[in-house]
């Protein structure tokens, strides 16, 4: 697990290959990857949007961003978490993830960007 916290919003990851999903044979690989968000401020707060940076282990680096997380833009009232699972398709068996979600204090209306600590995304194969 790798976790960060930025203002007050704790972010933590958990990974994992996806070995029913992958075919090595044709380069594909699949992983689900856990995010726990904690609001640790004393604001309720809500994700307005993503925007993830996603490499592979040949160098190849995607952008993708959007409104809120899996179809949500949940609200997170103070000392309260979110928790949400998604998924990554790579053609490599390595790669990594990081980026940032945009939040706004539901209070002021201030919106903020908080850090996505970046994880590696490893298929069990190449543990071995």
């Amino acid at each position: 697990m790798v976790t960060k916290t930025t203002r007050g919003i704790k972010i933590s990851v958990v990974t994992a290959f996806q070995n029913e999903y992958s075919d090595p044979i044709n380069t594909e690989f699949v992983f689900a990857y856990k995010i726990n968000i904690v609001n640790h401020t004393d604001h309720t707060i809500k994700l307005i949007k993503r925007k993830w940076f996603i490499f592979d282990a040949q160098g190849i680096q995607r952008e993708v961003e959007g409104d809120g997380v899996v179809g949500e833009q949940p609200v997170i009232p103070p000392s309260d978490h979110y928790e949400y699972v998604s998924g990554c398709h790579l053609s490599t068996e390595i790669g990594k993830m990081r980026g940032y979600y945009i939040m706004e204090d539901i209070h002021s209306g201030q919106k903020f960007k908080v850090a996505i600590p970046q994880f590696i995304l490893t298929a069990d194969l190449k543990l071995n």
